[in-house]
């Protein structure tokens, strides 16, 4: 006889413990996440307090991940836009 937790079709078996458990694991993660978030906004309000430009160390921030190659291709295009609309 199956257990009360337990729930069965044809295609699955879906044990109550088991499903608990994963969505309980994916809560704490979840959790994890807004405290890290929370911590990089407090990261960047210290920055600011000290003076340095917010988005500007988003920006760098951003580009660190990135490939220096994709950087400077882009960079390139950049500066061929801005010339081609007289901005130099």
């Amino acid at each position: 006889m199956m257990d009360d937790e337990d729930v069965k079709s044809d295609n699955y078996r879906v044990t109550a413990g088991e499903l608990r458990q994963f969505i309980e694991r994916f809560e704490r993660l979840d959790a994890e996440k807004k405290d890290l978030a929370d911590q990089q906004k407090e990261v960047m309000a210290e920055a600011k307090g000290r003076g340095y430009d917010v988005k500007v160390l988003r920006k760098l921030i951003a580009l660190r991940k990135r490939e220096p190659d994709d950087i400077a291709e882009e960079e390139a295009v950049l500066e061929m836009y801005k010339e081609a609309l007289g901005m130099h």
